[in-house]
């Protein structure tokens, strides 16, 4: 773990999570103030006091959210520089895999990040309207942020000690490959019918934009983003690699591959957010944020069209298939 923590990619992200960790804690207290104090139809001091704290709030999550984005594309990274650390790591597939603690990291990040989203566009929502409708539900949702984002901090903290470099992990062939004949993708799919219900998905996902079928966007985009990473992965990602046995969602942020995957799985993930967050601000509050809509319909399209890309250049570059 030394070496780890003596490198410095390790070091300037550690130091960036600590500052936001901090800030989050401050966030969290002043979402309690806000939330047991907040009194719309008072005109105190404490009311005006508290008015300039849910400013400085709002401030700190969207300071937080753009951090965090960054903070996210870093640790990716710091990950795959780090892999030279530990046996058996090719990229930060294996590193990520050094302990139970890697994959929670991701995702509770991805999740923190899906709920700034959100969050900002609720508050927006509340900024627009007299007497700040839904100005406790909207702190209720910092409170939960903050705390996650707590939580981030404690497994930056737990992954990072708890790597043992000294023990070999597992590379990304054995850990997404399809080994000893078993089916790596969900419901037994081969990889035609996988191919299939991803463009299905994607017709679909784009087709309940365009007639503002909010409860259709709602289903199909989840599963739509399942499909997609194994798609990604099992399908478009061996064109990008140009070999049929690489699988691997992270070897594609890669210098040797343009950093591709970075654009790929941030298309997706924004893409999809921006649809949720759409339908559901419609249907909750009877809002429609169109722009929000409009970002999910190009990021989506980028996203399928940069992977046929590879598919179709591979193809007519070698006139074969993998």
């Amino acid at each position: 773990m030394g070496d780890l923590l003596l490198n410095s990619y390790e070091i300037v992200y550690l130091s960036s999570e600590v500052i936001t960790t901090i800030f989050a804690a401050i966030l969290f207290t002043l979402s309690l103030k806000l939330l047991f104090g907040w009194d719309i139809n008072r005109s105190t001091k404490e009311q005006y006091y508290l008015e300039k704290v849910a400013y400085l709030a709002s401030t700190l999550a969207l300071f937080l959210f753009w951090v965090k984005t960054i903070l996210y594309i870093y640790l990716v990274y710091t990950l795959d520089e780090l892999s030279i650390y530990i046996a058996g790591a090719m990229c930060a597939a294996g590193v990520v895999s050094a302990n139970s603690y890697g994959l929670w990291l991701l995702g509770i990040k991805a999740i923190s990040l899906f709920l700034l989203l959100l969050w900002m566009v609720l508050n927006s929502y509340d900024l627009e309207q007299k007497n700040y409708p839904i100005f406790k539900k909207k702190i209720v949702l910092l409170i939960f942020i903050s705390l996650f984002i707590l939580l981030e901090g404690w497994l930056n903290y737990s992954y990072i000690v708890n790597i043992d470099t000294s023990l070999p992990v597992s590379c990304c062939s054995t850990l997404f490959g399809n080994l000893e004949g078993e089916n790596p993708l969900p419901f037994n799919l081969n990889t035609i019918s996988l191919i299939i219900l991803f463009f299905l998905l994607f017709i679909a996902f784009e087709l309940s934009l365009l007639i503002d079928s909010k409860l259709t966007t709602l289903v199909v985009t989840p599963l739509f983003l399942v499909l997609s990473y194994y798609s990604v992965v099992y399908f478009f990602g061996t064109y990008i690699y140009e070999v049929p046995t690489h699988n691997c969602p992270f070897c594609m942020m890669q210098k040797e591959y343009n950093y591709v995957g970075y654009i790929l799985w941030g298309t997706l993930f924004f893409g999809t957010s921006f649809a949720i967050i759409w339908a559901s601000v419609a249907l909750w509050l009877k809002q429609e944020y169109r722009v929000l809509k409009k970002l999910a319909l190009i990021l989506i399209a980028i996203f399928v069209a940069l992977n046929s890309s590879y598919f179709m250049l591979y193809y007519i570059k070698n006139g074969v298939l993998l």
